[in-house]
């Protein structure tokens, strides 16, 4: 039991450690290319935060840990919105551009709801068992593509030719993208199986294990890289961060696995749990619709859901 939390704690370092070179490496790559600081927000940043939670539904599909999957991604996107984003306005009201009001924070509470109702099978047929099948996966993979289009578009508008960061050497960027890549897929496969190992060791659910420990173990270089770039005035990074990532767990970390290796036969996860999901989504896009902002109040507020929202998944657990 000892070892498995060692090897789950050496896991966590690593596919953090790993994600912050991605970043560092990825963000040098496109910053040499003198495009939009949101634009890296949505892509780069947002991918390579989203890489351990990729890494790690990967590896449980294989294994074939169906909760741990959907726990992961579930978890992890209450997280980023309530947590992530409620501690980050504790620092400095985030600013929230009129573009990401009109685009991109709809396409989050739209991709957010297609992934709710596409669990919720038993709610419109009680005849039904809820699954999440490949057809399942690949209309979610369709619609991350439209997605992925419009980024080409913003890449392809949006050029930031007065950018003043200095970035290191292509050659370098490369090298920590791919040594990144390399601590990210190591990481996930320690996280995964040692924290399968816990959970059967303990005698509780896989799902309650992906819902915290992994959920927030995924989650912790969003939440380093958006509470870092609030205290340094870059508010971009920090809401593209968020709104990439989720677009990202449910596009690529879902819908890729899932198209790929194939469904998830039975799911476990609460109505609460999806409930909770949109609702912090439809939160972040009323609070930065009202005034282009998240206040400190606001971040109050979504630090108050999260805090009543885990109470209820620890008491459940």
């Amino acid at each position: 039991m000892i070892v498995y939390i060692i090897l789950l704690i050496i896991g966590f370092i690593v596919l953090i450690k790993g994600a912050d070179i991605f970043v560092d490496g990825a963000s040098s790559v496109a910053g040499n290319f003198k495009v939009s600081k949101m634009l890296i927000g949505l892509t780069i940043v947002a991918f390579g935060t989203s890489a351990p939670e990729f890494a790690v539904s990967v590896k449980s599909l294989i294994n074939g840990s169906g909760d741990m999957v959907l726990g992961n991604v579930i978890g992890s996107n209450i997280l980023n919105i309530l947590l992530i984003l409620g501690v980050s306005a504790m620092f400095h009201s985030l600013k929230v551009k009129d573009n990401t009001v009109k685009k991109e924070l709809p396409i989050t509470l739209l991709m957010t709801a297609i992934f709710v109702v596409l669990l919720s099978d038993s709610f419109f047929d009680k005849g039904f068992i809820n699954t999440f099948t490949r057809s399942d996966g690949i209309v979610i993979l369709l619609f991350f593509l439209v997605f992925v289009y419009y980024l080409i578009k913003m890449a392809r508008n949006k050029i930031d030719s007065n950018q003043e960061e200095k970035y290191m050497p292509m050659k370098k960027a490369i090298v920590f993208t791919i040594l990144g890549i390399a601590a990210i897929i190591i990481g996930s496969n320690l996280v995964v199986e040692n924290a399968s190992s816990i959970a059967k060791a303990v005698g509780i659910s896989e799902k309650m294990v992906a819902l915290t420990i992994i959920a927030l173990g995924t989650s912790l270089p969003e939440l380093v890289t958006s509470v870092t770039a609030t205290r340094k005035g870059e508010y971009d990074i920090a809401i593209g961060n968020v709104v990439g990532s989720n677009i990202f767990n449910i596009g690529m970390v879902i819908g890729i696995p899932i198209a790929v290796f194939g469904g998830i036969q039975q799911i476990s996860i609460n109505y609460i749990d999806l409930i909770t999901m949109i609702i912090s989504a439809f939160l972040l896009f009323i609070f930065s619709l009202n005034d282009r902002k998240i206040s400190k109040y606001e971040g109050t507020v979504f630090l108050m859901l999260f805090i009543t929202y885990y109470s209820y998944v620890i008491y459940r657990g």
